[in-house]
């Protein structure tokens, strides 16, 4: 597939669900993407990226936003506590909000920046042991903290179970993101992203199937 064959695909998924045009954000997944592939997706006109990894951001887009300086490269993976300063300073939006110290950490780092990235609460609807986020039975209290810190909270994330259908986590996000007057859900990537737009996700995540598999090796 190409980036005009997926916006093609989030344009008619759009249009099916009986969505406005504008209302669903392509994040360009480029973790582990080799510079060229990023640059020629950036050279058709995209400009929202995301990333897993604060080291491997840092490595990359300092250089590609000089050349593409309107870019917004967003975080999509864990981060740690002791990377929020770099991770403030660089991206646009956080999507892996999901703890109380890494809340307690950003809202420092926001203070002392004076620069505040979008935040995303991700939220484990499958209670996956080994998966990062707040348990939905969790969501609504952490949300109320993370506001009476003043954090910039957008939205929700979610990464479903493999082994489950999709669609029943996409409206569980959907639920809880509705009743906190949360307007963005970040859900769906390259298998199930027009699954996702008929759950409302204002955020889809598509990586190999714009660039291709990656190489781990």
């Amino acid at each position: 597939m190409s980036l005009i064959d997926i916006t093609t695909k989030i344009s008619t998924a759009t249009l099916d669900a009986d969505r406005t045009a504008d209302s669903v954000t392509l994040i360009a997944v480029s973790k582990v993407q080799p510079l060229e592939r990023v640059q020629q997706v950036l050279e058709q006109g995209h400009r929202i990226f995301g990333e897993n990894k604060v080291q491997e951001a840092q490595g990359k887009w300092p250089d590609l936003r000089a050349e593409f300086p309107d870019t917004q490269v967003h975080l999509l993976g864990p981060l740690q506590s002791n990377k929020v300063k770099p991770a403030v300073a660089l991206f646009d939006a956080i999507h892996s909000l999901d703890r109380p110290k890494l809340a307690t950490k950003l809202a420092s780092e926001i203070q002392a920046q004076g620069r505040a990235p979008e935040l995303f609460v991700q939220v484990n609807t499958g209670a996956e042991p080994q998966k990062a986020g707040i348990l939905p039975a969790d969501a609504d209290a952490f949300i109320k903290e993370c506001r009476a810190m003043d954090l910039p909270i957008t939205g929700l994330m979610v990464i479903p179970p493999a082994d489950e259908e999709a669609a029943l986590h996409f409206a569980l996000l959907r639920k809880i993101a509705t009743r906190n007057g949360l307007a963005n859900l970040s859900m769906g990537m390259s298998n199930d992203f027009e699954k996702a737009i008929k759950f409302g996700a204002t955020h889809v995540r598509v990586g190999t199937a714009i660039f291709g598999a990656r190489d781990y090796g």
